[in-house]
């Protein structure tokens, strides 16, 4: 058993431990109750995760891809089996309402598992190359192939906004890589990376794989990072965060992916179409309470649409049901802690003593527990405003006007951020033409939506790397050159 007595263990080289340091408190967002108690681990334990890693590695690298891929379907498997308790779980850990939990992070990690579950060659051919006679040998054709081969032992440090959805977007092409994994979730909502651990074990994944380590203790992500048995980190969180793992990763090459900040700038021209524009940067206030790097925060609007717009947003956070997670009706709860309630409303106070205009929200809603924020629009905002330039992760949308295409460019650009922007435009040339143009990783065209299949990261102190569909398989990969006489 993982649990006793709603203690839940570590899991480290096949086996559930007790952790070194004792417990502590799962807070639900809605309710401010104790959910569940997680394991602090020690330095030491966080030390033996990763050399269980370094000891499965050889096995686990060397077995074939396809029973790789099989256990990771049967890991599918076994989580959509359990829908129900898991999705609860991840409801009461995170303040998601239930069909977030449900569709977004359970249903997200299924998706995963069950994409990487397929097999992908890890190998190609590379054109022949004709060589004349030289000092290197003989005239003749030399042909070469480039293998993926995995990195080796890989730690992933997890964001509390999605502990299934992001756990598993690291955890599953890493493993069909042929790589072993160390997890380092988040320690406001740990006990769903657990539950991901206790499928992938009923799956059938051998001992050091997979290991699971949690803690409130800085020095426990420390240790995930500096273990000379720690290849590759693969991060998600705050660009400061990123930043003093990249240093660390620096002295001994460790191989990096970093999917850090984000200040999406929605860039809406003149031409656009009101209703679309305000239902896609409206998710910012809805979808998780804004507590997601690719929302469409900042928004950037060209001067004939500039009061349609801001009308229409405004209307649109107003209607908006807040309230219990739990409730069918229910589109925002609360936001993770109540230490980021006190974060993002000190910076809706900071934009009002900047100058921006409180249009909708700003107040903190009646509700008797939960660390609620009101979908908040400000206007009136200049691109120099902090509450446009540095990431809220909250549901709060910053409106800035523009007057020509190439001043909205310049505008969007001028950020420190390139993670995700969008272009709403009636023209599809034109929005393609600004896209381009863009420094963000991606951009989304008249819509928020995402292809799970397309290269996902940032420019910028946005990230490093690439992942999602096959461009995870290469981020989790070496390559190989091979090369023989022809």
């Amino acid at each position: 058993m993982s649990e006793a007595a709603g203690r839940q263990r570590l899991f480290v080289g096949g086996a559930w431990v007790e952790p070194d340091a004792g417990h502590y408190a799962v807070v639900d967002p809605a309710t401010e109750e104790t959910v569940g108690w997680a394991p602090e681990a020690s330095e030491e334990q966080v030390l033996a995760a990763c050399a269980a890693a370094r000891e499965a590695f050889t096995a686990w690298s060397r077995t074939p891809a396809a029973e790789r891929a099989a256990v990771l379907g049967r890991a599918a498997g076994v989580i959509r089996e359990r829908m129900g308790p898991y999705t609860e779980l991840a409801r009461a850990e995170t303040g998601a309402t239930t069909g977030t939990a449900r569709a977004m992070q359970v249903g997200v990690a299924v998706a995963r598992f069950r994409r990487y579950a397929t097999v992908e060659p890890a190998e190609w051919a590379v054109p022949p190359q004709i060589n004349e006679a030289g000092p290197m040998g003989k005239a003749g054709v030399m042909g070469a192939l480039a293998v993926r081969q995995p990195v080796g032992v890989v730690s992933c440090i997890t964001s509390y906004n999605n502990p299934w959805a992001n756990p598993a977007g690291k955890v599953a092409p890493a493993l069909a890589m042929g790589n072993t994994v160390v997890v380092k979730p988040a320690p406001q909502d740990p006990l769903s990376v657990y539950r991901m651990a206790e499928a992938l074990e009923a799956a059938g994944v051998p001992p050091g794989v997979l290991n699971v380590v949690s803690g409130r203790s800085t020095a426990v992500g420390e240790a995930a990072v500096a273990s000379p048995d720690v290849d590759m980190v693969s991060f998600t969180g705050s660009t400061a965060v990123g930043q003093r793992i990249a240093e660390v990763c620096g002295r001994d090459m460790k191989r990096q992916l970093m999917e850090l900040g984000g200040k999406g700038a929605a860039v809406v021209l003149d031409d656009a179409d009101v209703g679309s524009a305000v239902a896609g940067i409206g998710t910012t206030f809805s979808f998780y309470s804004g507590q997601i790097c690719t929302a469409p925060t900042r928004v950037l609007v060209q001067r004939g649409l500039y009061d349609r717009l801001v009308a229409g947003l405004a209307a649109y956070a107003g209607r908006l049901p807040v309230g219990d997670p739990a409730a069918p009706d229910t589109v925002v709860g609360p936001v993770i802690s109540a230490e980021h309630r006190a974060r993002v409303e000190s910076y809706v106070e900071l934009a009002r003593k900047e100058g921006a205009t409180v249009v909708a929200g700003g107040e903190r809603p009646p509700l008797e527990r939960g660390f609620y924020v009101a979908p908040t629009l400000l206007a009136d905002c200049g691109n120099d405003m902090r509450a446009a330039r540095e990431e809220i992760f909250g549901p709060v949308v910053s409106v800035i006007p523009f007057d020509d295409e190439e001043e909205g460019i310049a505008l969007a650009n001028d950020s420190d951020y390139g993670l995700i922007d969008y272009v709403w435009s009636g023209d599809v040339a034109r929005a393609f033409r600004v896209a381009r143009r863009l420094r963000a990783g991606g951009v989304g065209i008249n819509t928020v939506g995402r292809n799970m299949e397309a290269p996902f990261g940032g420019f910028k102190k946005s990230g490093v790397g690439r992942d999602v569909g096959s461009y995870a398989l290469h981020a989790y990969s070496e390559v190989q050159a091979i090369v023989w006489p022809g």
